[in-house]
């Protein structure tokens, strides 16, 4: 159990100290975030924080973990889980350096970036084949049903849809940051349960920098992660589960992202057979914060929320 804490402190630690000198280097370059002008008005103020902050939370753990457990690169779960950390970290930078070089909020068209992010599912599919079933296992039963081609359907949604997902719910300082910080201790339990503990000290050591994120991107944020941390975060999520055989459940441990996404297919869907909104904005945490909430108190409601997520989450698996 040692090494899950110098994983996770050591990644911390070295986080922590390379911000501060990441946060002005980036405003000196003039990385900064556009922000969109048909969200709420009170973003506005938060144009030019400087953003890609992602970055380092990608790069640091896979750092950490070549230093504390070399051997556990060659290991080819690890390698997919890594291969989809740092291949949709590529797809947010792209998207991101477009922003930036554009000065406004359209990066990647839609189309280019889903293709991307799709193309990348089917790698890791292919790696994935080669060392593990193509089943699913249902909760409480711990039966595994066999969805032969089917899986690699499957494995398409997850990883669009989970990426998107956290990408849609980073619209708060600390919200989607805070929200995969929970999201990630049942998988880390679960790791540690199945005995791949190479996986647990990765999870462990991306926890610890993304905490020390979480430092520097609390009301009032320093920094964004950008497309460059939240896909990464999505596609790292959905990577875990595959590995872990937790498919399901990461719908549920997840549910904050998941309620994110269903809010804007409910208000895109009302909008268009109905002509009228469901929500006041959309994403979910812009439809609270319109209705008076501060940001802090949206952030802080969502955390509880998904902590019950990630708590039955959890149960559900291990019962």
């Amino acid at each position: 159990m040692q090494i899950f804490i110098v994983a996770l402190v050591i990644s911390l630690v070295v986080s922590l100290g390379i911000y501060p000198l990441v946060i002005p280097f980036l405003h000196k370059i003039k990385f900064g975030q556009s922000i969109r002008q048909d969200g709420p008005k009170s973003h506005l103020k938060k144009t030019g924080t400087p953003t890609m902050g992602g970055f380092v939370f990608v790069l640091v753990p896979i750092i950490v973990l070549a230093i504390l457990m070399p051997q556990a690169l060659l290991d080819t779960k690890i390698q997919i889980v890594i291969i989809s950390y740092v291949g949709y970290s590529l797809i947010g930078f792209i998207d991101d350096f477009l922003i930036v070089v554009k000065k406004n909020n359209d990066g990647l068209s839609p189309s280019a970036k889903f293709l991307l992010q799709l193309i990348l599912a089917v790698i890791i599919f292919f790696m994935y084949r080669n060392v593990s079933s193509m089943g699913i296992l249902i909760p409480f039963t711990h039966v595994e049903i066999d969805l032969g081609w089917f899986y690699f359907v499957l494995i398409l949604i997850m990883f669009t849809a989970e990426s998107n997902a956290v990408n849609l719910t980073d619209g708060l300082d600390g919200l989607s940051s805070g929200c995969v910080l929970i999201a990630l201790a049942p998988f880390i339990l679960f790791s540690i349960l199945q005995g791949e503990y190479g996986l647990g000290v990765f999870l462990m050591a991306v926890f610890g920098s993304l905490l020390a994120y979480l430092k520097n991107n609390f009301f009032p944020a320093k920094i964004f992660m950008g497309d460059t941390g939240s896909l990464a975060l999505g596609g790292l999520l959905a990577a875990v589960a595959m590995v872990l055989k937790q498919e399901i459940l990461l719908v549920v441990i997840g549910g904050m992202f998941v309620l994110e996404v269903l809010s804007v297919i409910i208000q895109v869907t009302s909008f268009k057979l109905t002509g009228k909104r469901v929500f006041r904005m959309a994403p979910l945490h812009h439809h609270f914060e319109l209705g008076g909430m501060n940001e802090k108190q949206v952030v802080l409601m969502f955390w509880c929320i998904e902590a019950v997520f990630a708590i039955v989450g959890y149960l559900m698996g291990v019962l």
